[in-house]
């Protein structure tokens, strides 16, 4: 079924802390917040690819409050009243559960894109083109997820396994969803690559907003009466009064493991030449800056002399500060005046062990 596009909504999540881009990523400046990548931050460059396809009032956010101040300053043409804030962060499911309650309060026949605020896209017309086709898939009740076809064996993905495909006129190849699996080892995801039918669980869903909350209610039936509440209070001069007394006690639930793994109607779009990244880690960098002949990247404000130094990321965040690498192959190294990091590139993902040990021993002016 086509849907009307007129009743389609895009709803930013965005407030996660990225601890895997620590020291430069931390508690009052989140990756994305930050302008990883061009001039822009990741944030902006979400609210930009998404404003071509939605008008700024069909453009929700989803954050918490720590954030929430910068975001309007760097987002200002998005309404105040669709910056919804989160009293504390309660997964992805609470996310994904107050956007489709408000959103069907405004507009009983809204549909919704639930998008990281952090991801990298390089293919924007696919993307909208994608986007569009996954709006009309969820017209016929399914929840849909954009997975990417798999271009390495990563074990920092959960993956996608694709049933049969989705009888109906749509505009992409569309396929029932056999199963969830968690992110697997080095010898599960080579083996899932050479079986093909898997995707990359890329975290982006589109679904009607009814549909979604029904879901919730079958599955996390404390969620539901819990947003039924907030709801009830939500257009009085009780709602800050109500959420802040609820919230907490919410289950802090992902949507994946929530929802979408038993879900009665789930469908995914597998989207190859995205160029797509998550930036979930300082390797994943790799993967969207243009590297010099030696494979090197320098960031941000860096200054760095480079002797027999080959595929290392260098990023300092000052402009008067040298930093010479000699005889270094496969190294990151982040300097953020206060913090200096130097791993293995293929170590980077160990970087949020690093965070989890400076909050163990309240090694808090790190964080």
């Amino acid at each position: 079924m086509a849907a009307d596009f007129s009743h389609a909504y895009a709803v930013i999540m965005a407030g996660g802390g990225g601890t895997r881009l620590w020291p430069l990523s931390r508690k009052d400046k989140p990756k994305q917040l930050l302008p990883l990548i061009g001039q822009e931050t990741l944030f902006q460059s979400t609210v930009a690819r998404l404003k071509e396809l939605f008008p700024p009032e069909r453009i929700l956010v989803v954050t918490v409050e720590e954030q929430a101040l910068e975001m309007k300053q760097q987002a200002p043409e998005l309404p105040e009243e669709n910056y919804l804030i989160e009293p504390a962060p309660r997964g992805t499911a609470s996310v994904v559960g107050l956007a489709a309650m408000v959103l069907q309060k405004r507009d009983p026949q809204a549909s919704m894109a639930i998008l990281p605020s952090d991801h990298f896209i390089r293919n924007v017309d696919l993307f909208h083109y994608l986007l569009k086709a996954a709006f009309d898939v969820a017209a016929d009740n399914y929840l849909v997820t954009l997975g990417i076809t798999p271009t390495m064996p990563s074990t920092a993905y959960g993956y996608i396994q694709q049933g049969t495909p989705l009888k109906g006129e749509y505009k992409y190849p569309v396929y029932t969803v056999q199963s969830f699996r968690e992110k697997p080892n080095e010898e599960t995801a080579q083996q899932l690559l050479r079986m093909g039918g898997h995707s990359w669980n890329s975290g982006m869903f589109i679904w009607r907003a009814d549909a979604i909350i029904g879901e919730i209610h079958r599955q996390m039936p404390a969620l539901g009466k819990a947003l039924n509440e907030i709801g009830t209070a939500w257009d009085s001069p009780n709602r800050e009064e109500v959420l802040k007394k609820i919230w907490p006690g919410l289950k802090n639930e992902t949507v994946d493991y929530g929802i979408m793994e038993k879900a009665e109607k789930v469908a995914v779009l597998p989207a190859g030449g995205l160029g797509w990244s998550d930036v979930g880690s300082w390797s994943s960098l790799f993967e969207v800056l243009l590297p010099d002949m030696n494979g090197n990247i320098a960031t941000s404000a860096s200054l760095h002399l480079a002797l027999e130094t080959n595929n290392t990321l260098i990023y300092g965040g000052s402009s008067d500060r040298l930093v010479v690498t000699i005889g270094v192959d496969d190294m990151v190294v982040v300097d953020t005046g206060d913090a200096l990091l130097i791993c293995k590139t293929d170590q980077s993902q160990k970087v949020k062990d690093v965070v989890e040990h400076l909050k163990k021993h309240r090694q808090e002016k790190y964080l």
